[in-house]
């Protein structure tokens, strides 16, 4: 029993799928961060350019 305990203990092998179950998580979760960042910040951008937009004249051409 204490041998299967020690070897279960000792082996490695799945360590590897948690280190990269753990930096998939992380990419993701900074991606979305960025995502929500550049969403709120071109949000934003876009209101005050139509903003701009809507209170310059048109010429109207003959």
């Amino acid at each position: 029993m204490r041998q299967i305990v020690k070897k279960l203990f000792c082996d490695e092998e799945g360590a590897v799928t948690i280190d990269w179950v753990v930096l998939t998580a992380a990419i993701t979760g900074l991606a979305f961060a960025v995502i929500y960042s550049m969403a709120n910040g071109s949000e934003t951008l876009a209101d005050s350019l139509s903003g701009n937009l809507t209170s310059l004249p048109v010429a109207v051409g003959d």
